[in-house]
């Protein structure tokens, strides 16, 4: 019995010490954790900081961290910018490139995961080699075009172009969750008497529909920050909220808090969005992780 006793007292102690040691490693893993989502928050944090300051404020040496709010830089972009239709064209041309990018990618992923060609690995490849094509290679052609068509500083040029930017993108994600289907669910699909369309219907898509949306919201997010065509493409009457921020960059310096109220207002949309789809953001970034 004494023997049992003496033994039993080291292996209480290493266990107890491992319990310490693991609680200790869960807590330093938290406060990491904790530490780089601080520093990603900062910037955000500062922007929403600034743009209820004044001028003299947001550039006083030191920083002021306590300060009597001001709603003037808001008031001020709205009578100066309009930032209504700026925020209406963003949302008309984000959306509309989304979506017609999802009626042309998915029917395209599709077709080149399930029914592949010699040329399918080509294809793939050819339209990932066009995003390393930098856009001010592409300009001068695509202004001549626009020009002559007559899409020049309308919302439906930016969406076209905001649609070939993405479509890339969205084939190639796309096409990886499809890959992630069993074939077999396809092929009792078939002996079912599903027709293609019946099959990508209810069968394909409602698996892929994490996918789908993380898709969505990925080229949502990117068509809503493009600056580069926004700003080549469009003027008054098309301007984006990112042609909205350009416009408080003058030759007399920058108007540090006019310009963090008009981030603020252009960013709060899409991160509102993102928040309430972030469970499908997740889930269509984890797809395929979990069998």
């Amino acid at each position: 019995m004494q023997t049992m006793t003496q033994t039993a007292a080291p292996l209480a102690v290493h266990t107890i010490s491992r319990s310490a040691g693991y609680r200790l490693a869960l807590l330093l893993r938290a406060g990491l954790a904790w530490l780089l989502a601080l520093l990603l928050f900062f910037p955000i944090f500062w922007l929403g900081l600034t743009a209820f300051k004044t001028e003299l404020q947001a550039i006083a040496v030191p920083a002021q961290l306590f300060f009597t709010p001001t709603l003037e830089n808001f008031a001020e972009v709205q009578a100066r910018s309009n930032y209504l239709l700026y925020a209406m064209n963003s949302i008309v041309t984000s959306v509309a490139s989304t979506l017609i990018g999802l009626l042309i990618a998915a029917p395209a992923a599709y077709s080149m995961a399930f029914s592949p060609t010699k040329r399918s690995k080509d294809i793939l490849m050819w339209m990932l080699s066009t995003k390393m094509l930098p856009a001010v290679g592409v300009l001068v052609p695509i202004y001549v075009l626009y020009q002559q068509a007559g899409l020049l500083d309308t919302r439906w040029g930016l969406t076209v172009i905001f649609t070939l930017s993405n479509l890339p993108i969205m084939v190639w994600m796309l096409y990886s969750y499809f890959k992630e289907i069993p074939r077999e669910i396809l092929e009792a699909a078939r002996m079912d008497g599903a027709t293609i369309f019946q099959e990508f219907r209810y069968v394909v898509m409602p698996l892929c529909m994490g996918g789908v949306a993380s898709t969505a919201l990925l080229c949502l997010v990117l068509s809503w920050n493009e600056s580069f065509w926004s700003l080549n493409l469009g003027a008054a009457n098309a301007g984006t909220l990112a042609s909205l921020i350009a416009s408080y960059s003058s030759p007399e310096g920058l108007f540090w808090s006019k310009l963090s109220a008009a981030s603020l207002m252009a960013i709060a949309p899409i991160i509102v969005f993102g928040w309430f789809c972030q469970k499908q953001l997740v889930q269509g970034l984890t797809f395929g992780a979990v069998k």
